[in-house]
């Protein structure tokens, strides 16, 4: 028979959430005044590394470690994860002299890291442990030990990792940022190691490569009259179409804007010049320039398309919100 709780022995979620953030909160805070010379160390140990930082852990400080692996690898410190239950079985020779290893253990005591030190001090690469326990043997055995260690677990058994993964992986950030920093890591070098993601397209991608161009760009010349760029627009298919001169230069822009406002006058689209009705002195863009900048363009001026232009203002391509978008810069 099921047992159905009384209002009243509802546990307070929101009480106990609000616990566990404040727990670790404070476990972050007491981090500071370990940001101290051993933390130097370790920054210049893996910052002199010609080779790459090897990160290692178990459990739940192994996962710990593959994510600040991932971030140092992401932020121009090349390093890998590699588990030490699979290093004592081959995966050991991974590390080389020219590594440094960074091991995660909040006990300090872990087996399997243990198990392969004498291997790490024997090839003389350096290492840099990370625990919980200032005077376990992981601690002791290593070149440069940053404390981690928590007053408390969040978790109301004092058992599951929860504070103490925290601080470590806020640790991790704290070397990582601090690399980026004193390699002069800038986002153009982020955005090459994110070639793929929202952030590598917005810092990578520039007009030229998301752009029409050719006989995808709708124009027409200045002595058109409005009918032949109605028919231009329809064809490109942009929701407008450039005003070009005689040597191709931009002279305005004909949008679908202009073509609404165009219906509160008499004007006879077969007979009148598109001149009359265009838009003069319209926003154009440089090919080199980031498509991102691009999109903040348009949404400064409250448009939605742009032509690209060379130095001497020759119509070269044209680009909308709907090229940025598929181009998933927006």
């Amino acid at each position: 028979m099921t047992t159905t709780l009384n209002r009243n022995e509802v546990p307070n979620f929101r009480r106990l959430g609000l616990e566990v953030i404040q727990i670790e909160l404070a476990a972050i805070s007491a981090l500071a005044v370990r940001v101290d010379q051993k933390f130097e160390q370790a920054c210049q140990f893996m910052l002199r590394c010609s080779g790459r930082v090897v990160v290692t852990g178990m459990g739940k400080s192994g996962h710990v470690a593959g994510k600040i692996a991932a971030t140092l690898a992401s932020t121009g410190t090349p390093a890998f994860f590699v588990h030490p239950g699979e290093a004592s079985h081959g995966d050991l020779g991974m590390i080389t002299v020219p590594d440094v290893v960074l091991a995660l253990s909040n006990s300090g005591e872990t087996e399997e890291i243990l198990t392969i030190l004498p291997i790490i001090k024997r090839l003389g690469v350096p290492l840099i442990s990370m625990t919980g326990r200032p005077n376990s043997t992981l601690a002791k055995q290593a070149s440069v030990h940053i404390d981690v260690s928590v007053e408390k677990e969040a978790c109301s058994l004092g058992l599951a990792p929860t504070s103490s993964t925290t601080a470590a992986l806020v640790m991790g950030d704290a070397l990582a940022v601090s690399l980026l920093d004193a390699r002069g890591f800038s986002r153009d070098d982020f955005a090459l190691s994110h070639p793929a993601g929202s952030l590598g397209k917005r810092l990578l991608l520039k007009v030229n490569d998301v752009m029409h161009r050719e006989n995808d760009v709708p124009w027409v010349s200045e002595s058109a009259v409005i009918s032949e760029a109605l028919l231009e627009m329809t064809e490109k298919k942009m929701g407008m179409t450039a005003v070009v001169d005689r040597n191709n230069r931009v002279q305005g822009i004909f949008t679908d804007g202009d073509l609404r406002r165009m219906f509160t006058k008499d004007h006879d689209i077969h007979t009148t010049p598109i001149t009359v009705v265009m838009t003069l002195g319209c926003t154009t863009i440089d090919r080199e320039v980031l498509a991102a900048e691009a999109v903040n363009i348009m949404d400064s001026k409250k448009i939605n398309a742009l032509l690209v232009v060379d130095k001497g203002g020759r119509l070269i391509g044209a680009l909308n919100m709907h090229d940025l978008l598929r181009a998933g810069i927006i």
